[in-house]
């Protein structure tokens, strides 16, 4: 956990958030400023600042949240489809310097402009 996190304060519940979801490697919030009917974000336990910091110890932890997100999608109606999307550093569009996915869908889903 780092200390000046945001996704680690909300993991801790040091920032009360409702879970969707919550396991042993992974929390789901709904986004705050969603950009689709349903937006959710996958935050994974650990603190890794982005894709760029794993390694093969955390392919156990990847194939968990892949596996994941069909599920999440499900629970929450998506049975046309969904979107993932992974920003990677500043010029990837990251935010938030805690590795998270964001699974998207539902009416309101954006295009790629």
């Amino acid at each position: 956990m780092m200390s000046n996190c945001l996704f680690c304060k909300i993991i801790s519940q040091e920032i009360p958030v409702e879970f969707v979801h919550s396991d042993e490697l992974v929390v789901v919030i709904k986004d705050k400023f969603p950009k689709a009917e349903v937006h959710l974000l996958v935050l994974p336990r650990e603190h890794l600042e982005s894709l760029n910091d794993l390694t093969e110890n955390h392919d156990k932890l990847m194939a968990h949240i892949m596996r994941l997100l069909p599920r999440l999608a499900k629970d929450q109606g998506l049975s046309d489809g969904f979107r993932t999307i992974i920003n990677t550093g500043r010029g990837g569009g990251q935010e938030i310097f805690h590795l998270h996915v964001h699974l998207l869908g539902g009416r309101n889903l954006p295009g790629f402009k």
